[in-house]
């Protein structure tokens, strides 16, 4: 599940936000009667398409595997919190459904009415976003039930069992955080094109429209992330101190970046910051921060895995803080030059950026899941409750076949996208390899002819 999860997720920024970038782009080209726009906009949409096919298989195996290897959580509380599961299966067929309508479009319906059959797009991915995101945060803070006599889930409140306490931070913070994701990647590919002396319209214009979204994001981020860690203080103190790598309850809690718990309750290794994680925690020295001693050894994760969580949550807070400084640098030049800036390491730093935001995607969840141990339900259902009883042998060929499907599938996506890519550097430099398509060499006015002679990416002034 771990794997599985692990690369699903990395699909997921694309799938919640690649379809705003898109549209975003797409309206600039429309309004501002920009080719170059328009053309990036279906190039967008086409690598948009590929990547839903793929989450198409990814998901699916998830679908299977919270039935096969958590059939106690799923019968005891799948009425509770199944619904958000509903949603994001209704999400996903409106979306399956309104990326046929956008593709068909290109070419083939009136420029406005096209765009605004593609602006629910977002939405829906948005609405997907929700029902995953409910479901994880009632099994952070599970509402919205009461336990009868043998202990069975009766009496759900359905609306209680959605809106947790912990749903709202959890959300945002991913929907912003996929977002910048998203735009950070995007913009990487075109970053790597200017750092190789592709400086024409076509690639200032990529690299421009998604890392603005990204950068203006970035310190709201930052924002979120500092409030979903106070609501994790408050309503989840020991999974708190788990990220924080507090043993005892107290106050003056020193803050420590990295470093390793031992089983005795020891740091060794890291910086530690004095009292920096009651300030955090409640803006003042004095706030007492509950340690993991608070309970029994049985109700919390063990020092290996509360280090596990801290790092993952401290290389979350290391990427963000150096992002909000490369945001900064780009807003700086934008405002005060009105251009883009010209120093070669911005453009090494945002080539990388994209795959620092990735980076950043994986640890939230190690953090969120880790974070939690050992209760998949919190202080309702430990993992050992809930967890498949399937011999060994059979689980590990199980994994060694999802492995392997895996990575024939996201082997094969890397290939089309290799390939779709240089099909269109051939086609923006006028040159068509012979088992070119019609579709391939439709050029920089989607919903118009383009004569061969004019290279889609050529110079044609500053964005």
């Amino acid at each position: 599940m771990a794997f599985t999860l692990a690369s699903h997720i990395l699909l997921v920024p694309f799938g919640v936000a690649l379809p705003a970038i898109a549209l975003l782009m797409h309206y600039r080209g429309l309004r501002k009667g920009d080719a170059v726009a328009l053309l990036l906009a279906r190039r967008w949409s086409a690598v948009m398409a590929v990547q839903f096919a793929i989450g198409i298989v990814t998901g699916t195996v998830l679908s299977f595997e919270f039935g096969l290897l958590w059939p106690g959580m799923m019968g005891r509380w799948g009425d509770v919190f199944g619904l958000g599961f509903g949603i994001e299966a209704w999400a996903f067929f409106l979306e399956a459904i309104l990326i046929a309508i956008y593709l068909y479009g290109w070419r083939r319906l009136k420029p406005w009415t096209h765009f605004w059959l593609g602006l629910p797009l977002p939405l829906t991915a948005l609405m997907g976003a929700f029902g995953i995101v409910a479901a994880n945060a009632w099994m952070n803070t599970p509402r919205g039930f009461t336990l009868d006599a043998s202990g069975k889930p009766v009496n759900v409140n359905v609306r209680q069992a959605v809106f947790t306490p912990m749903f709202g931070p959890e959300y945002w913070h991913f929907v912003v955080g996929v977002v910048l994701t998203a735009g950070y990647v995007v913009a990487g590919v075109y970053a790597v094109g200017l750092l190789r002396g592709r400086r024409d319209r076509y690639h200032r214009l990529g690299f421009t429209v998604p890392f603005t979204v990204a950068a203006i994001l970035t310190p709201v981020q930052f924002v979120l992330g500092d409030s979903i860690a106070r609501s994790v203080f408050h309503k989840q103190p020991v999974k708190f101190a788990a990220t924080e790598i507090v043993w005892k309850t107290g106050t003056h809690v020193p803050e420590y970046m990295f470093g390793r718990l031992h089983a005795d309750g020891s740091i060794s290794g890291g910086i530690k910051i004095p009292q920096l994680d009651s300030i955090l925690a409640g803006f003042s020295p004095a706030t007492k921060v509950t340690g993991l001693t608070s309970v029994p050894a049985s109700d919390r994760p063990t020092a290996t895995q509360a280090t596990i969580a801290h790092w993952a949550f401290d290389i979350m807070v290391t990427i963000g803080s150096l992002l909000v400084l490369l945001a900064l640098w780009y807003g700086w030049c934008r405002l005060r030059r009105r251009e883009l800036p010209r120093s070669v390491w911005f453009f090494r730093c945002a080539a990388l950026a994209g795959a620092a935001c990735l980076l950043t995607v994986e640890c939230g969840w190690i953090t969120t899941e880790v974070g939690r141990q050992p209760w998949i339900v919190y202080q309702n259902m430990r993992v050992s409750e809930a967890v498949t009883g399937t011999r060994a042998a059979s689980l590990w060929t199980m994994f060694g076949i999802v492995v392997v499907v895996y990575v024939l599938v996201l082997g094969s996506f890397l290939t089309v996208l290799v390939k779709m890519s240089r099909r269109w550097r051939l086609a923006d430099e006028g040159v068509a390899p012979a088992d070119t398509t019609a579709e391939d060499l439709e050029g920089s006015a989607p919903y118009g002819p383009r004569p061969l002679s004019t290279p889609a990416g050529g110079d044609r002034g500053d964005e």
